[in-house]
């Protein structure tokens, strides 16, 4: 046996993955990629025998029949092993951070060099060479570089802009300055009380992540959550999902000065981010999900704010789209501007709304459902009936569209749970079992930037012997280096705000 399959928030014995060479990981994941599935994660996790040995375990996700393909490579520290990236671009950062951490040597890799930022006492490997970016040679090129300091309340990150004249031939994009060292986190202490570590992964996306987490240790203690949670768990993801899409729609239209959409996008914004302050004391939906459960109930009054709320919003939100995307100065900026195209967005690993923008339908709530999603499926989604013009051409139209359309599909669930929630009366928090001893185990959620991965695996006491982490961003970061090709230095914000990516979120 090559591989184990798994369902979502699946736990399964360590020692019962199966244990093959990367040379045949590679026949493995070209086959995976022949029947449809596509790569999710690959990551190391050191062994105590024998000393300095790491098994790197790949997880792969079949989106039709809903399932996780897992196995796995043993391999030493410093190893030389045949890269997969060649054949498979969506390894190439895996690879990378492979290298970084245990000094794996992925041959023939086409660009080896760290993931982030090197800093001593952080990384095993320090490039002592510096950061080697992208050449690019003409006597009409030249290199526009901005940050990693920027000018505002922003995260760090370097972006290098290979250009010709004002066109962009290339991006390059180096992230990871802060160090925050936040899976090291995870494996101090009880993993069950670290509901807010996981909600600060990413804190535009602090519902998402804590799902994630919830639903691994969930997983790890092969424990449940009551229905009614499962459905509270479900409306604050939506509302997390509405309220960003929202914003985001806002900062587009102000990046091409469209002041009625700045303006009134963000007043339904603040309407959906003060209902999530409704629900659970925050507007960003901190302190809402736990293991077992959630923290917070929806009583009656509660139910009809939220209720008047998302219909007002949804509405309202309908009507201004209906403008803004049939304005043709609006159009003029967005369509033909920071296109990703379907082939491209599959062999880099497009995730979430940026993928589905170019004509990827991958979305978990559907592929791998959970919780609520698992009763109450989404009855609409946004590629199956797509209101209006189709949003798959993969540019910031379509970025920008998909937003729309999944504001809309997330407020009428809403809508369809809240009415749901009298039908499940059996509370909202459960206990949750200690993690079991030297298991694996992996939880998937689609929040609102795209497929956000909690793995951990356990030693022989049940402590954390490595917890993983992998936000959406992990692979729409190169996406939007290469929307940005062939553009113009100054359609990057534009390009930019349609992917909206967390720096954090990849900084762990």
């Amino acid at each position: 046996m090559d591989r184990v399959l798994l369902k979502n928030r699946a736990a399964i014995p360590f020692d019962d993955l199966p244990k093959i060479s990367y040379q045949a990981m590679g026949d493995i994941a070209i086959g995976c990629l022949c029947a449809g599935l596509r790569p999710v994660a690959l990551f190391g996790v050191p062994e105590e025998r024998p000393a300095g040995a790491v098994r790197i375990i790949a997880l792969f996700a079949d989106d039709v029949k809903g399932t996780l393909a897992v196995t796995s490579v043993h391999a030493e520290r410093g190893a030389t092993v045949p890269s997969l990236t060649p054949s498979i671009p969506a390894f190439h950062l895996f690879e990378r951070q492979l290298w970084e951490e245990f000094g794996i040597v992925p041959q023939d890799h086409p660009w080896l060099k760290p993931v982030r930022y090197p800093h001593d006492g952080h990384t095993p490997r320090r490039v002592e060479e510096g950061y080697r970016y992208f050449a690019m040679n003409g006597e009409e090129s030249h290199e526009v570089a901005v940050g990693p300091v920027h000018a505002g309340v922003i995260e760090p990150g370097h972006f290098r802009f290979l250009c010709d004249g004002e066109r962009v031939n290339h991006l390059e994009i180096q992230l990871g300055y802060q160090h925050r060292g936040a899976e090291r986190l995870f494996r101090t202490g009880p993993l069950a009380m670290k509901s807010v570590l996981a909600e600060s992964v990413s804190g535009d996306a602090a519902v998402a992540h804590a799902t994630a987490y919830a639903g691994l240790v969930e997983a790890l203690g092969n424990s449940a959550i009551p229905r009614r949670a499962a459905v509270i768990r479900a409306i604050g993801l939506e509302l997390e999902r509405a309220g960003i899409h929202l914003g985001d729609l806002s900062a587009l239209c102000n990046d091409i000065g469209y002041l009625p959409g700045t303006q009134l996008f963000a007043v339904m914004r603040t309407d959906i981010i003060n209902t999530s302050l409704a629900l659970c004391g925050s507007r960003f939906g901190r302190g809402l999900i736990a293991p077992g459960g959630v923290m917070h109930d929806i009583d009656e009054k509660k139910k009809e704010r939220i209720a008047s709320t998302v219909r007002r919003v949804r509405d309202n939100a309908g009507l201004l789209a209906a403008s803004v995307f049939d304005n043709q100065n609006v159009l003029a900026r967005f369509e033909k501007t920071g296109t990703v195209d379907t082939a491209t967005a599959r062999a880099i690993g497009l995730v979430g709304p940026a993928g589905r923008a170019s004509g990827l339908p991958c979305d978990i709530r559907l592929t791998h459902p959970t919780d609520a999603y698992s009763d109450h499926p989404l009855i609409k989604t946004v590629l199956q009936n797509g209101e209006g013009k189709a949003a798959i051409s993969g540019d910031v139209y379509a970025r920008a569209f998909v937003r729309h359309q999944e504001i809309q599909d997330s407020l009428r669930y809403i809508t369809e749970l809240l009415g749901r929630l009298d039908a499940v009366q059996d509370g909202i928090a459960a206990p949750v079992e200690r993690p079991r001893a030297g298991m694996v185990a992996f939880s998937i959620t689609e929040g609102w930037r795209g497929e956000t991965l909690h793995a951990a695996v356990t030693g022989d006491q049940g402590e954390t012997l490595r917890y993983y982490i992998k936000d959406a961003s992990f692979h729409n970061w190169f996406g939007l280096a290469l929307a940005v090709r062939e553009n113009g230095v100054s359609d990057f914000p534009l390009c930019n705000k349609s992917f909206n990516l967390s720096y954090c979120g990849f900084d762990l």
